[in-house]
């Protein structure tokens, strides 16, 4: 969701790097302005599952490896299924990337992670189109303010 605090260069993804402790103070504090956080690359190496019990995230986000062939790929079908049930478990909602087509939407669809992104749903636009397109859709409160 939009902020009111505008982040440097309009930068919307951060990398928190190896220091946890600095890591959760910087979560804290944003999220006390608002702020939302997910965890990229969810599911790669068990490190991922270490960051999410500590980081206080509001999203795990499954990672696209194994998103994008989990029609055709049975073993990284059931890690994708995997990562959602341990998202859900945790009282997240979950976010699959690298979603390309209408057959990757609708397994995922089936599984029940609850929001996706990639290609296959919208192509990458400037920020400022997708503010006016979501206008449009909502003329009544508009969007970024």
């Amino acid at each position: 969701r939009p902020s009111p605090y505008p982040l440097p260069g309009g930068e919307r993804d951060y990398e928190i790097g190896s220091n946890l402790t600095q890591a959760r103070r910087f979560i804290s504090v944003l999220k006390g302005m608002g702020c939302e956080f997910s965890l990229d690359d969810f599911g790669t190496g068990l490190s991922s599952f270490g960051y999410l019990q500590t980081l206080k995230v509001d999203y795990p986000k499954i990672d696209g490896n194994f998103v994008h062939d989990m029609a055709s790929n049975p073993i990284n079908r059931a890690v994708v299924e995997a990562a959602n049930q341990i998202g859900h478990a945790m009282g997240m909602q979950t976010i699959a990337a690298f979603v390309e087509n209408d057959q990757i939407l609708g397994v995922l669809y089936d599984i029940g992670v609850d929001f996706v992104q990639g290609c296959g749903v919208a192509k990458p636009a400037p920020t400022e189109e997708i503010v006016s397109a979501a206008n449009q859709l909502v003329p009544r409160r508009s969007v970024g303010t």
